[in-house]
């Protein structure tokens, strides 16, 4: 939280990060972690005006993507959470191959793109299919 203040009187615009382990989402608390994050990180009683990124901790460059269904929802938690106005990306491998699919579900505001970014080519790859959805 006061890292994201900082950045808000700097001129600034965070990208605050919430996400869950492996073990936190196999024991079905992947919901209530990410509120505790949310609700840890955000100003409590203000409106948050920056940006939120859902990155589930073991997607980080293994590869490994939830299923569309579990973005839909977490999505659609965190939006519930902090209101249907802030921007929600998705971040946890997006690369070329998923990238158009995941950028199309219900409440996923944009990509936070992590290795794929090093490469042009891919990188480029997953511009384009932002620009095609």
């Amino acid at each position: 939280r006061q890292k994201a203040e900082k950045a808000f009187q700097a001129g600034m615009q965070p990208i605050i990060c919430v996400g869950e382990t492996l073990q936190e989402r196999q024991n079905g608390y992947a919901e209530k972690v990410v509120e505790a994050q949310l609700r840890g990180a955000l100003p409590p009683g203000q409106e948050y005006k920056g940006v939120l990124a859902y990155e589930p901790v073991w997607a980080i460059g293994t590869g490994k993507v939830p299923t569309l269904q579990d973005i839909v929802n977490m999505h659609a938690c965190i939006k519930r959470v902090v209101g249907s106005h802030v921007r929600v990306l998705y971040g946890g491998s997006v690369k070329p191959a998923n990238a158009s699919e995941i950028l199309s579900l219900p409440g996923v505001d944009g990509a936070l793109v992590g290795g794929a970014s090093l490469k042009a080519e891919e990188f480029n790859a997953i511009i384009e299919a932002a620009g095609k959805v």
